[in-house]
């Protein structure tokens, strides 16, 4: 029985590997959003990451995610640049998502997989948060939580490099008020229309926050992480470890700014994967047709236009 259930799960997983590869964004789907919080090009200054070999950048699987911030009026470019006081100085809200060290580029997705950023540049984006600024943090699966470990840890964030799985041997997570979603001002909004009853996360990553702050998603009970030596690629030897107590989503104060933190990145977008793109995976998914809203409630709260709790 135990090695039909783990066959099961290499089956899934190897699809999910293959579509993985194929993942390309979805510039057709247009959500419904409540009314833009700020007039077109009056919002703050966001800036998506694109300097540290990057799975979803700017002008690409996360070009809805671009589309849909500056729709709701944040002034939205990607940057290749390495982290610095200068290059942060000219940023309100900072995304990084699913950065990668130089060896873990073009799908080498073994270990080791060490941080995508130096120490210089992590205690840059430390000051920067210190000082008031406002950083999105997104880590999926292995190998993307390893990349992000040493910056996770500088902002009180300890991720685990693997994958979720819960106990049925499912990777994609529904969050609801009554199952896994925490009560938060990111999942009410300024008004009602704003207000987020479900969130889908698409196979991620599990991390914890051992200096505390505010969790908005926990993993469901009996889940566990899967930690590969190769992404994708699992057997019954295969490590993993407890998930209880482990989260997908949480908002933390670091100083005088806020971090919102993502355990899974196409949540944030809109892509399709798959044999001719039939797999819809984000905001065009339709089970996860308030991720754009909650996507959106996120940046508010980071933009400081949400309370803390």
């Amino acid at each position: 029985m135990i090695r039909a259930i783990i066959a099961g799960v290499l089956l899934a997983t190897a699809v999910a590997g293959a579509a993985n590869g194929q993942q390309v964004p979805d510039t057709l789907f247009v959500p419904v959003t409540a009314p833009a919080a700020f007039g077109i090009g009056a919002g703050p200054r966001l800036v998506i990451d694109g300097g540290h070999h990057n799975f979803h950048t700017v002008n690409g699987r996360y070009a809805p995610f671009a589309r849909l911030a500056a729709r709701d009026g944040y002034r939205v470019s990607g940057s290749t640049s390495r982290f610095s006081d200068e290059m942060l100085s000219s940023v309100d809200v900072l995304v990084i998502a699913n950065a990668l060290n130089a060896i873990n580029d073009r799908n080498n997705w073994s270990l080791p997989t060490p941080s995508a950023f130096a120490d210089d540049e992590i205690a840059a984006v430390r000051r920067f948060v210190e000082r008031g600024g406002a950083l999105l943090m997104i880590a999926d699966h292995m190998p993307f939580a390893g990349a992000t470990e040493a910056l996770g840890a500088a902002l009180g964030v300890s991720f685990v490099n693997g994958f979720a799985y819960d106990a049925a041997n499912n990777s994609i997570f529904t969050y609801t008020r009554a199952k896994g979603m925490l009560a938060h001002p990111v999942f009410e909004g300024r008004n009602a229309r704003e207000r987020i009853d479900s969130v889908v996360a698409f196979t991620g990553s599990a991390f914890w926050l051992p200096a505390g702050g505010a969790p908005l998603m926990t993993i469901p009970a009996g889940s566990r992480v899967r930690m590969p030596s190769v992404a994708w690629q699992f057997s019954d030897s295969t490590a993993s470890v407890s998930a209880m107590g482990m989260l997908q989503g949480a908002a933390l104060r670091v100083g005088k700014g806020r971090v919102a933190v993502s355990g899974e990145a196409a949540m944030f977008s809109a892509q399709r994967a798959g044999p001719q793109g039939r797999n819809a995976m984000g905001f065009n998914a339709p089970a996860a047709l308030q991720n754009a809203q909650y996507a959106l409630n996120v940046l508010h709260w980071l933009s400081g236009f949400l309370p803390d709790k």
